[in-house]
């Protein structure tokens, strides 16, 4: 069973917080998938992760890239995992169906937004019900604090 954690964005966007947990995971060794809700969501993390930092540099790609099994980060809208990756964020409301073969997956919703909480919430359950192992993260002073786990 895969490890489930819940980052509940309270303080910071999307765009703030995903970067710093792309470069963890990669510091790690491990390959990521974020996958979006929509194709131009994707294009617009695509062009984000570009320009992020001006001291670092995050490898990623998506399908307008190509050759995915390159990528260490790959960008998609799409329930898959074409560059072997260990670890799946799921954002912008991303469903992910399928968590086989993926160490951790990191569901990332805006607790700013209260259908983005109740959704969450529901992923909680049938994450909980198919026996992953979760946890549950909330922004606070600008770092995560551990809240819950199931």
């Amino acid at each position: 069973m895969s490890e489930v954690f819940f980052y509940h964005l309270q303080q910071s966007a999307l765009e703030q917080v995903l970067p710093d947990l792309l470069e963890r995971t990669l510091q790690r060794g491990w390959r990521a998938v974020v996958q979006a809700g929509s194709a131009e969501r994707v294009e617009q993390l695509n062009a984000m992760l570009w320009t992020y930092s001006r001291d670092g540099f995050l490898p990623h790609g998506s399908k307008a890239d190509g050759a995915a099994g390159d990528q260490p980060v790959w960008l998609t809208d799409q329930a898959e995992n074409p560059n072997g990756a260990q670890v799946l964020f799921l954002v912008d409301g991303a469903a992910g169906e399928a968590f086989d073969g993926y160490e951790r997956i990191c569901d990332i919703f805006d607790g700013n937004d209260t259908d983005a909480v109740a959704d969450a919430r529901e992923r909680w359950k049938r994450a909980k019900a198919s026996g992953h192992s979760l946890a549950y993260w909330q922004q606070e002073d600008g770092r995560w604090s551990k809240k819950a786990t199931g």
